[in-house]
Formats: structure tokens, sequence, C-alpha cells
């Protein structure tokens, strides 16, 4: 089977791609480009772990209302959330109403305060964890890698939630961390260029 299809332009892209139309315009912006932002950093761990047993599709259709109620994931302000807050909701239908998962996002706002001060920022911190350039890494064949599990490993010690290796993994191939565009892909040449300028926090 083919790892790519012809995107809206003729162009092949990734195969996952085909799941649903909106994932085009994500696929060509946002995944595999990397990002330094801790606020962008932590939305996207917090996300994928809403994502868990749910799709893709589903989170980015909320994602809107997910930035909403979590001011942007602005961890300094989600790290004060109290019970009250995770009460309120629970009751919004807009996000995802997973008690396990809304409790996780506050709790990692808070470890992710606490890496801020050992760190000096999150990404300081998720960069370190970015495979080496002479690995032999073929795009888009595994869940996970020995950086995703030694990553996640690393977050549970810290006492963060919903941060298993596969979330971690998809986060990694989401925010830059590894180039997992499928070899033809038009889009994989566009990332590797940016990365090589790309300055790690």
């Amino acid at each position: 089977m083919s790892t790519t299809i012809p995107g809206p332009d003729g162009k092949p892209r990734c195969r996952w791609c085909a799941a649903a139309p909106e994932f085009f315009a994500y696929h060509d912006t946002e995944w595999g480009f990397p990002v330094r932002d801790d606020p962008r950093l932590f939305e996207k761990l917090c996300l994928e772990g809403f994502q868990s047993g749910l799709s893709w599709r589903t989170i980015l259709a909320k994602r809107e209302a997910f930035r909403e109620v979590f001011h942007q994931f602005d961890f300094n302000r989600v790290a004060r959330f109290t019970a009250r807050d995770v009460e309120r909701l629970m009751k919004d239908e807009r996000i995802i109403r997973h008690r396990g998962k809304i409790e996780a996002v506050v709790n990692n706002a808070r470890r992710a305060q606490e890496l801020v001060q050992r760190e000096g920022s999150l990404g300081a911190f998720l960069w370190r964890y970015e495979p080496r350039p002479d690995q032999n890494h073929t795009p888009q064949t595994a869940s996970t890698s020995v950086e995703s599990e030694a990553l996640s490993k690393d977050l549970k010690k810290l006492g963060w939630k919903f941060v298993g290796p596969t979330t971690v993994y998809a986060f990694m191939q989401a925010m830059g961390l590894i180039n997992d565009h499928a070899a033809t892909c038009a889009i994989r040449p566009q990332v590797e260029r940016v990365r090589k300028t790309f300055k790690k926090p």
C-alpha cells in the first residue's frame, strides 16, 4: 500500500490525511513543523492525552473550545484551577468530558511550572529527547520509539499524567521533534528546510 495519497493540488500527502478533509490543512501547515513555544507544546501534550481512545478528528474539531476553556493552554493560569473548575468543565459539552483527562491537564500544568523553574522552559526539557540525526528512522512505521518511551518514563517520574509512550510519540511527530512525513510527501522537504534553521529552546 502506498504511503501517500494525492492532495487537493494533486501532489502527494501522507496517507493519514485521507481520514478527514480537514486533515490536509493541519498536515500542510502544522504537523511535523518544529515548535519551541511553551504554551503550544503544553497544548499538544494535553490534547494528545485527550485523544487517548479517541480519534484526532474528534479532538481537532474541539480544539478551539479546548483552547478557550484552558486559557490558550497558559499553564500558569490552568495551574490555579480548583475542583470547582473541574466540575464546571465536566458540564461543558463543547469538550471531552472525561474527569481523569481534565484533572490531568490541571495536574500537568503544575508539573509544567515546576519544569520551567528547573529547566528555564518546557521546550528546553522536551527537545532533549529529539532523536539523534544519525539514527535510522523510517517514517510512520511505529507508534512508539526509544525516545518517546524515555520521555514518557521521565515525565511520569515527574508526576505527569496521560503521557504514555504512544501519546508522547504522537506529540513528538506533531511538534517536529521528528519528521515523520512520508518520504515522498510534498510537505516533507518543507519541514526539513524549517528544521535546518530551527533554534532549539
